[in-house]
């Protein structure tokens, strides 16, 4: 089944009406459930007054801290614990329906982060140890938010327009639904990658800023993008560390000066496979990405793949299998069909994206080519046929290893299963592509 359209990721970002996959319970009538709850509440709490009852609800309602949002979150209430309860009972007042006290929370982050390294003296700098506050030791996930944000440098509007060439279209080098990407070059003469938030009211751009971060803090993998650092004026950015090389899609699919070879394809093959390896299984928390794609896999000097830009990435709680969203976000070409028809978002939805990627490398087409025709529509005869002559790049000639490439192509032809229950996890692609388990699987 062909997926065809516009190549560009979909429409505004949901925080709501996301479900976690767990069972359903029966379906009892309303007014037995609302017995048993009467029942069971007396039974519990005979002498409860309404105000003990209040408390109770409330209880249950705090936000769960092991979240972006509730990590965020707790830095806040932390950062404000100091301040007279007039102010507190001010600040509350003035939210509206539980809206998120972003400005607060963004001076907060811009007092918190550091200068620009330059500006301070190389050495003989005292180190300042400070009591940990008993937010901080009671959540350990806001001693990572703490010493996260303090490792980065904090960039002036002008620094960053600077290196971009005032954000020049000459520099854009990736595009996405909420975000534009630049490249630019700093006085120092590092390269680097600025992700700048486009759309969205101040509020959607705000949150999607602090929720990144919240995932990222988390994250620290050779095959995933480092963030150096970041700027809050005249909008949201994120600046990465880039390399000449750009992503994997600017050299692919960009100039034809630009051929890669073989040794450097399957290497970015089995490098992508080890980062996302690592957000599903060895992370501090499972993180699906959910937008796997040529363009968000950067190259370093070497061709060394890092995964980047998680403003789509969604944390998976253990105890749940699957999200279901009501908006799908992403990249025509690299939609799992469980997601595209379902909202269905787990691990799997991430392993077909990667299997598209490695079509991408085998053949050197993009996931649409010009006149909207899907890669995966072409390819899957041919694989199925293990006809992989015909399936090969023909820039690559016969200067390829035979049976890396077939490897190659047996794993994607596995991540491309349109079941998902047909599909390997991460692990089992990443070992079938290093050749430990062909014997299993073919």
């Amino acid at each position: 089944m062909a997926y065809v359209g516009e190549q560009k990721p979909y429409s505004p970002r949901e925080n709501e009406n996301e479900k976690c996959g767990k069972p359903q319970p029966p379906n009892i009538p309303g007014h037995e459930v609302a017995k048993v709850k009467t029942k069971k509440q007396n039974s519990l709490y005979p002498s409860a007054s309404a105000e003990d009852l209040r408390y109770l609800d409330m209880e249950k309602d705090k936000p769960d801290e092991s979240s972006p949002r509730g990590v965020l979150d707790a830095c806040t209430r932390d950062s404000q614990s100091n301040k007279s309860s007039h102010e507190n009972s001010k600040s509350k007042s003035s939210q509206s329906g539980g809206l998120f006290n972003w400005s607060k929370l963004l001076r907060l982050w811009s007092k918190k982060s550091i200068k620009r390294l330059a500006s301070f003296p190389p050495v003989n700098v005292p180190k300042i140890s400070r009591r940990k506050s008993r937010s901080e030791r009671e959540n350990p996930q806001l001693c990572i938010l703490y010493n996260f944000q303090n490792s980065l440098v904090s960039f002036t509007f002008s620094e960053l327009q600077t290196a971009t060439h005032n954000f020049s279209a000459e520099n854009l080098v990736g595009k996405g639904g909420y975000a534009d990407v630049y490249k630019g070059c700093l006085k120092d003469g590092q390269l680097i990658a600025v992700k700048r938030l486009t759309k969205g009211t101040a509020d959607e751009k705000t949150s999607g800023f602090l929720s990144e971060l919240g995932i990222i803090a988390h994250v620290n993998h050779p095959n995933v993008a480092k963030l150096i650092g970041s700027c809050i004026e005249e909008g949201m950015h994120l600046v990465f560390q880039l390399s000449p090389l750009g992503s994997l899609g600017s050299v692919l699919h960009g100039s034809k000066n630009t051929i890669i070879g073989w040794k450097e394809r399957y290497k970015i093959a089995l490098g992508t496979a080890d980062g996302l390896l690592y957000l599903h299984d060895s992370c501090l928390k499972r993180i699906i990405h959910r937008d796997i794609k040529a363009d968000n896999i950067l190259l370093t000097e070497d061709y060394e793949p890092q995964i980047c830009d998680f403003g789509l990435a969604k944390w998976l709680p253990k105890q749940c299998s699957h999200h279901n969203v009501s908006k799908f976000e992403g990249t025509f070409g690299y939609f799992a069909p469980e997601y595209f028809m379902h909202g269905i978002v787990d691990e799997k939805t991430d392993v077909y994206s990667f299997g598209v990627l490695l079509l991408e490398l085998m053949t050197g087409r993009p996931a649409l080519d010009d006149q909207q025709r899907s890669l995966v529509i072409w390819a899957k005869p041919l694989l199925d046929s293990n006809d992989t002559k015909k399936l090969i790049d023909p820039s690559l000639g016969e200067n390829y290893i035979p049976e890396e490439m077939d490897l190659v192509a047996l794993t994607a032809s596995l991540c491309i299963e349109q079941s998902p229950i047909l599909r390997p996890r991460m692990n089992q692609a990443s070992a079938e592509l290093d050749g430990f388990m062909s014997p299993i699987l073919s």
